[in-house]
C-alpha cells in the first residue's frame, strides 16, 4: 500500500492553495485593490486588458473592471455580486473572493467569507474605521475566519503619512480585541498606484513590512484546531457489480476533517453501527491513511447500513445526536425567516426537515449587543435560532469545526437557500485578546507589544462569548 500526501501536505512541485476574501466600505477601493493584484502579479492576459479598454485621459486600465462583471456594477461603479477569481505565484495558488461594500449586500458577504482562510478588510485612510468596517469585522469574527488582515487604502491621499495610518491600526486593533478576533495584520497600501500590494515601496518605507502579496504568499495555511475529531461524510455508495467487483462495497465522500486509518474502529450516524476500515481507495489505488480534505472511499469490514448523508466518525469520538439544535444565523434570503417556518436542514451530505421553534435574539451589525425576541429575521439579519429537525443530526461546534459545525437552511418548496447557520450556543468568535502589527520598525509604537502576545492568545481555550 501507498501513502499519498495528506489535504495539508502539497506533493512535491505543487502549491498550497489559500482562499481569501476582499471586504470594505463602498468605494474604499475593493474591485481596484483586487485588479492591481492580478495585474501586478502577471495574471492578467492581453485580450482582459483589451476588453475593460483605458478610460479617456487616463495613463493606465480601470482595474476594478478586471473583477465588476456584471453591467449593472460597471454602470454604478460598484460590487453587486461576489466576484471569484482565481490565480497563483510561484509560492502559491489563491482563489479570491471580492465582496460588495454595499449594506444591503452584506449577506454577500457573508457568502465569500465562510470559505475563506484570510480575509482582507480595507479601509479608506481618510475615513477610517467606519460603520461597515466594523460589520466586516463581525462576519470575520463570526465565521472564525483564521486570518484577517486590514489594508488601510489611499495612502496616496494622505502623502504616506505614518501618523494616519497608525491612528486607523489602532483603531481597528480595540475593535478587534472586542470581537475576539485573535490577530491581524495591518499593512498601508495604495491600490490605484499600486505602493505596498505586490512589492515593497520606497514611499512606505517607514512600515518595514511585507506587502499585502508577499502576505498572502507566506500567511500560514489554516488547520482545524487541536483535538478535533475526524469526520466522513459519506456523499455516494460504489456497487459496481461487475465481474472483477463483484461484491466490492465503498463509501464515497470528502473527509471534512481529521485521518482515517486501516485498522480503525469506526462508528457510523446516526445508526450507531461499529465496525472497521478494512481499507481506504484514494484516485482509484489503495492506500493506508487519508486526512482532510481528501476524497476517498472507505471500505468496511462488516455489513452495515450506510447511505448518503451517514456520518462516519472514529469510535469513542462521537459527536452527540440531537434533534434540536442552536446555531447562530445570517439571513441570506429576501423573504423573512418567522418562528414556525418550516424548512430544510443540510448538515454536511445530510438533509432533514425541521421547524424553525424560535429566534430569541437579533445581533447587532458588531455582534457586541442583542435585540432579545425579534419576530423574524430580514435579508441580511444576524441573530439567534432554535431548529427542531424530524431526524436526529450530529452537528459539531462551529467553534471545534467550521466544515461539520456549519448548516444550511433550504426553502422545502422551491429549494432555494434561505440562511447560512453556525451551530453551538451563544456567539462563537474566540475571546481574548488581539494583537495587530503596524509599523514592525516602530520602536515607540504600543501595538508592537501585542505581536508577542498572539502566539500566546491562540494557546487559551475557546469560551462562548454572551
Amino acid at each position: 500500500m501507498t501513502t499519498p500526501p495528506t489535504g495539508a501536505e502539497p506533493c512535491p512541485g505543487q502549491t498550497t492553495l489559500l482562499r481569501f476574501a476582499l471586504a470594505g466600505s463602498v468605494d474604499d477601493g475593493k474591485s481596484t485593490l483586487a485588479g492591481r493584484l492580478l495585474y501586478d502579479s502577471a495574471n492578467v492576459l492581453a485580450d482582459q486588458l483589451t476588453a475593460i479598454g483605458r478610460p479617456a485621459g487616463a495613463t493606465g486600465p480601470d482595474l476594478s473592471l478586471l473583477t465588476d462583471g456584471l453591467r449593472a456594477e460597471r454602470e454604478q461603479g460598484i460590487t453587486i455580486d461576489v466576484a471569484h477569481r482565481y490565480f497563483a505565484t510561484p509560492r502559491r495558488r489563491f482563489a479570491m473572493a471580492d465582496t460588495p461594500g454595499h449594506v444591503q449586500y452584506t449577506r454577500n458577504t457573508v457568502t465569500g467569507a465562510s470559505t475563506a482562510d484570510l480575509m482582507v478588510i480595507l479601509v479608506d485612510v481618510r475615513n477610517g474605521v467606519v460603520e461597515q468596517t466594523r460589520r466586516h469585522a463581525a462576519v470575520a469574527a463570526l465565521l472564525r475566519v483564521p486570518h484577517v488582515v486590514l489594508a488601510v487604502n489611499k495612502m496616496d491621499l494622505v502623502d504616506y503619512g505614518r501618523r494616519e495610518f497608525t491612528a486607523v491600526s489602532a483603531e481597528f486593533t480595540g475593535l478587534a480585541r472586542g470581537l475576539g478576533i485573535p490577530e491581524t495584520t495591518a499593512i498601508p497600501l495604495s491600490a490605484l498606484l499600486g505602493d505596498q500590494v505586490v512589492t515593497p515601496s520606497a514611499r512606505l518605507s517607514w512600515y518595514g513590512g511585507p506587502s499585502l502579496l508577499h502576505h498572502l504568499e507566506t500567511v500560514p495555511p489554516a488547520g482545524e484546531p487541536a483535538g478535533a475529531g475526524a469526520r466522513f461524510p459519506v456523499q455516494y455508495v460504489i456497487r459496481p457489480r461487475t465481474a472483477a467487483h463483484p461484491d466490492y462495497r465503498g463509501f464515497a465522500g470528502r473527509i471534512a476533517a481529521g485521518t482515517f486509518r486501516v485498522g480503525d474502529r469506526v462508528t457510523v450516524l446516526p445508526s450507531g453501527s461499529a465496525t472497521t476500515i478494512s481499507g481506504i481507495d484514494a484516485l482509484g489505488l489503495p492506500v493506508d491513511r487519508a486526512s482532510a480534505p481528501q476524497s476517498v472511499t472507505l471500505l468496511l469490514a462488516d455489513s452495515v447500513d450506510v447511505a448518503r448523508g451517514d456520518l462516519i466518525v472514529p469510535a469513542g469520538q462521537e459527536p452527540p445526536l440531537t434533534r434540536t439544535v442552536e446555531a447562530t444565523v445570517c439571513h441570506l434570503h429576501e423573504r423573512p425567516l418567522r418562528r414556525g417556518d418550516r424548512v430544510l436542514v443540510k448538515h454536511t451530505t445530510r438533509t432533514v426537515r425541521a421547524l424553525v421553534a424560535d429566534i430569541p435574539a437579533r445581533l447587532g451589525p458588531s455582534l457586541l449587543g442583542e435585540e432579545p425576541a425579534p419576530d423574524r429575521l430580514g435579508a441580511g439579519g444576524l441573530g439567534r435560532v432554535v431548529l427542531h429537525t424530524a431526524e436526529p443530526l450530529a452537528p459539531d461546534a462551529y467553534r471545534d469545526s467550521r466544515r461539520t459545525g456549519s448548516l444550511l437552511l433550504i426553502d422545502p418548496d422551491d429549494g432555494s437557500t434561505l440562511a447560512a447557520c453556525m451551530a453551538g450556543p451563544g456567539p462563537v468568535y474566540r475571546t481574548g485578546a488581539a494583537g495587530t502589527r503596524t509599523a514592525p520598525n516602530d520602536k515607540n509604537n504600543k501595538n508592537n507589544k501585542n505581536d508577542k502576545n498572539d502566539k500566546n492568545d491562540k494557546n487559551d481555550k475557546d469560551e462562548d462569548s454572551q
